[in-house]
């Protein structure tokens, strides 16, 4: 990670190790999703956005099905006694070991925090030359949560469990958020003096706190300006108020660049999506990850934009239209009913009602290619690979298996034939 143009090591450790019983599920809590992409994997994709060097996954609980989805993108301990946080990060000692920088701590099912307040913490910590920088909050309700407990001079003196404090402390309202900052070699040491006294038996990352302010080492703090980032995940409702809570951070940015939503409530854009100023989302939206939408767009009710599309300026998506790895070009329309996969479509064409691309032969997706200025009749199965030439014309009804050039019309239906009514 560059800090003022000085290259600095800093390392993730990310807790995955917990039994998420109140999942209700067969799969591991980590595994679930928020907009098509695991909790766990959200986690990591921020330790790399933030420019960390290594990526170390404490895992127990159905491991196998983390390692799954991560891959061989971190590296991996394991925690077969769940005997808390702080024995969680005894397991990555061996990674720890020898390395002069910072670790940041963080958590598999606390999967929303931004990249901004990450980079905060971290630039802190090593700005204020601070041992522990941790992520802390104030919330009104504080149940539940570890208390910070400061002297008189604000500086932070140590973090008290809730089961563990006494009545004065759990009045404070500065929780613990459970990220923090430490230098390495410093926590290692602190490491070696953990002691399982509280309640529940267990070693606390928390009285790391409190070991270095006892060596006199410097710690601090970053109080979080939006609560909902430290939100956890432990069950199904939790789940799905992270997902309320990410749709309505999205759409913000998005309303912020020039993009009207008329529902946000209804409309569901994923993450790292690219839409251009003036364009009108409609309601019951979905527009999947990666997607790129220019300037100008109409996106009628119920579309639903997947994966691979990048669709031009002033472009009109219309009602019920699932498109799918498919370039649209500047002033189409594509209005209602239609589906478009693993299509390229040029500009100022109209594709009619009903129309579908059948790109799928039962073994392998297959490509249509549409020209400039065609026009697409009503209820046309365009099968392919095929491709259609610029400024063409397809009849409606038609079933079309071979190309069309450029200048043509192609009609492939049987021709109407009228009988007389039995009576």
């Amino acid at each position: 990670m560059i800090i003022d143009g000085e290259e600095k090591y800093v390392m993730s450790v990310i807790m995955a190790a917990g039994k998420g019983t109140r999942m209700k599920s067969n799969k591991s809590k980590l595994v679930h999703k928020i907009y098509d992409k695991e909790l766990v994997k959200r986690v990591v994709e921020l330790a790399k956005e933030v420019g960390t060097d290594d990526i170390v996954t404490v895992v127990g609980h159905l491991r196998e099905q983390v390692k799954e989805v991560l891959g061989n993108d971190v590296k991996y301990v394991y925690q077969e006694e769940l005997l808390g946080t702080g024995h969680a990060v005894m397991q990555a000692k061996k990674y720890l070991e020898g390395k002069k920088g910072k670790v940041i701590i963080l958590y598999g099912d606390v999967p929303i925090i931004r990249k901004e307040t990450l980079e905060n913490l971290i630039i802190k910590s090593f700005k204020n030359k601070e041992y522990a920088t941790l992520l802390t909050a104030i919330y009104e309700n504080p149940t539940g949560y570890g208390r910070i407990i400061r002297d008189e001079g604000g500086n932070i003196k140590a973090i008290v469990e809730e089961k563990d404090a006494n009545m004065f402390e759990k009045e404070i309202k500065e929780i613990n958020s459970g990220i923090y900052c430490f230098d390495i070699e410093e926590l290692l040491s602190a490491l070696e003096e953990l002691k399982p006294n509280n309640v529940q038996g267990e070693y606390y990352l928390t009285d790391v706190i409190k070991i270095m302010n006892d060596k006199g080492l410097k710690t601090g703090a970053v109080i979080v300006e939006d609560n909902t980032e430290i939100l956890g995940v432990n069950d199904r409702a939790q789940l799905e108020l992270l997902t309320r809570v990410l749709r309505m951070r999205i759409n913000a940015e998005h309303m912020k660049k020039g993009v009207t939503i008329e529902d946000a409530n209804s409309t569901y854009i994923h993450d790292n999506v690219k839409i251009g100023v003036d364009t009108v989302i409609h309601p019951n939206t979905t527009i999947k990850e990666g997607v790129i939408i220019g300037s100008d767009c109409e996106i009628g009710p119920n579309a639903y934009i997947r994966e691979g599309c990048i669709i031009g300026n002033d472009v009109k998506i219309g009602n019920c239209v699932e498109i799918k790895k498919t370039i649209i070009g500047n002033r189409t329309k594509v209005p209602h009913f239609i589906y478009l996969g693993d299509a390229q479509v040029g500009e100022d064409c109209n594709i009619g009602c009903g129309t579908i691309t059948c790109n799928y032969d039962g073994k392998n997706k297959n490509k249509t290619i549409i020209g400039n200025r065609a026009f697409i009749g009503s209820n046309v199965n365009l099968v392919a690979p095929v491709t259609i030439g610029d400024d063409t014309l397809i009849a409606a009804g038609s079933t079309i298996t071979d190309d069309v050039p450029s200048g043509k019309m192609g009609i492939a239906r049987q021709r109407q034939i009228n009988k007389d009514r039995k009576k």
